[in-house]
């Protein structure tokens, strides 16, 4: 049975959202595959969402509110939009970008694919006397979801960090 995190800072938390969240959501979004899947998929799917969510932990705004939560919500020092996010919850946006995450990891998508460091592609080559230059890989784990990230920035630190603060000067 999957474990979801309800903002208490649990020690066995396997996930931001339920099955039943993450129906809800696919079921408003017209997103049918998803109901196809069988609850164990659900699951599993929500599982490795929440694995992917690990790669923001340096970029989350705020602190942890246990040391011993599973995950990295419930935070406390978060203010959205002007407003604290309280540190006993975790944030909507939290738990969709989980269900939206899911959903592609139930229809098979790898969300931490080995990276590729450099395909070799050569860009230029010459000949005397020898220069040859290679394409730049620029894939980042972190860039491949641009709605997830969009929906988690206002939940990022200003400076992408979990240890950095807004500072205004009077």
């Amino acid at each position: 049975m999957l474990i979801t995190e309800t903002g208490a800072g649990l020690a066995d938390a396997e996930s931001y959202a339920s099955v039943a969240a993450a129906d809800a959501r696919c079921a408003s979004l017209g997103l049918a595959a998803w109901a196809g899947l069988a609850e164990a998929d659900k699951e599993i799917a929500l599982r490795r969402a929440t694995l992917f969510m690990a790669t923001y932990r340096t970029r989350w705004a705020g602190r942890r509110v246990y040391q011993r939560q599973a995950l990295d919500w419930p935070r406390y020092n978060v203010a959205v939009d002007g407003f604290t996010v309280p540190s006993t919850s975790v944030p909507l946006d939290v738990v969709n970008a989980c269900i939206d995450l899911a959903v592609r990891a139930g229809s098979g998508e790898d969300l931490l694919p080995d990276l590729d460091t450099g395909s070799n592609a050569i860009k230029k080559d010459k000949t005397g006397p020898l220069e040859t230059e290679y394409f730049q890989n620029t894939t980042d784990a972190r860039e491949r979801f641009v709605a997830v990230d969009a929906l988690l920035a206002p939940y990022f630190g200003s400076a992408g960090g979990g240890n950095s603060m807004k500072v205004t000067r009077a």
